[in-house]
């Protein structure tokens, strides 16, 4: 990144005291202006007219009033994308992958709102009411096949709107392969309904044009720190702490194991195995895994915990116990929160 900034050198303290509006990142010349511009090309390779432009907000959004999508700040440099990950665990849309992932979900929810596409009946037939509420929290079916999977926690089944949002993506993103990816899927008339509706539309003029900026960073006048205290509040982001009395259940503080290897050390040449294991059972990204992880290796180091005993056996403890906890955060209301695209 060539442009240089006297706030990327500051450590964690003072850099948490400036405000929002005084980063002044900007999108031009990044690696996200170079997803954005592949969105673009997707879009029209498509057939799909609407092009949405893009502002740095706080958070990923797109609002209904204007044919646009908002990206966090943190993106826009390795600075703020270091701090995000210590505040929060993670730094969604982190990766190209990750971030293109996202730019297809967002566009699809512009494309809906650009052509009031949830005024359709048939849209409604297939995805419900737009203007049902949408839930504090939801259980889903992780093995429901009536949604595509696209966003980590099956977050089509969240509400009609999200369900669009991710079956546009499926249908957007080049060379998925969906018809055969999801052959024998209910979910399947979704993805044919979306493909014959972009060819219906592709002739029309969208509703939605005046292009508008909601919540842009230059206006936000709050600092980090309050930013990340709300986020945290917000999000229940949990003290690494809460994993003390489960650890001590499957290692050990005794004195008398003070030779065996360290829990800390068997973790790590474990975690691999672990997290594709845990991945496969709850249908979590294993990069997503890596924070809580890392949380639980820092505390066993902490603890001064020992690895005593049989290492298969110590190995499935412990992934019953990363499971547990994914599935706990899974189903928690906070997480459904987190993911509200």
């Amino acid at each position: 990144m060539s442009r240089r900034f006297a706030w990327a050198n500051l450590p964690d303290e003072e850099l948490l005291q400036l405000r929002l509006q005084d980063l002044h990142v900007t999108v031009e010349g990044t690696w996200v202006e170079r997803c954005v511009m592949k969105l673009y090309d997707e879009l029209e390779e498509r057939g799909v007219k609407v092009r949405p432009h893009v502002w740095i907000s706080d958070e990923w959004f797109s609002p209904d009033n204007t044919p646009g999508i908002a990206v966090p700040f943190y993106l826009l440099h390795p600075r703020l994308m270091r701090l995000e990950r210590k505040m929060m665990g993670e730094a969604e849309g982190g990766s190209e992958t990750e971030c293109m992932r996202i730019l297809r979900h967002e566009a699809g929810h512009v494309v809906q709102h650009a052509y009031k596409l949830q005024r359709r009946r048939r849209w409604q037939k297939f995805f419900g009411r737009s203007s049902q509420r949408y839930p504090n929290y939801y259980r889903p079916n992780p093995s429901s096949k009536n949604y595509v999977q696209h966003l980590r926690l099956w977050y089509a089944q969240s509400h009609p709107d999200e369900d669009f949002a991710e079956t546009f993506a499926v249908w957007l993103k080049p060379r998925s392969d969906w018809r055969k990816r999801y052959a024998e899927w209910p979910a399947l008339k979704k993805l044919e309904y979306v493909d014959e509706l972009m060819g219906e539309i592709a002739a029309e003029k969208p509703f939605l044009t005046r292009r508008s900026m909601v919540d842009p960073l230059n206006q936000l006048r709050r600092t980090l720190d309050e930013h990340y205290s709300r986020k945290q509040a917000h999000y229940g982001v949990d003290s690494p702490t809460i994993y003390d009395r489960d650890l001590r259940r499957i290692f050990s503080d005794d004195p008398k194991h003070r030779n065996a290897p360290a829990a800390s050390t068997f973790l790590r040449l474990n975690r691999g195995r672990i997290r594709r294991m845990v991945s496969k059972w709850t249908g979590e990204y294993q990069q997503a895994l890596d924070r809580v992880l890392d949380e639980m290796i820092a505390r066993c180091r902490e603890l001064k915990l020992r690895a005593v005993g049989n290492e298969r056996q110590l190995a499935m403890n412990f992934t019953v116990l990363l499971t547990a906890n994914t599935v706990h955060s899974l189903h928690s209301p906070s997480r459904r929160e987190w993911y509200a695209l």
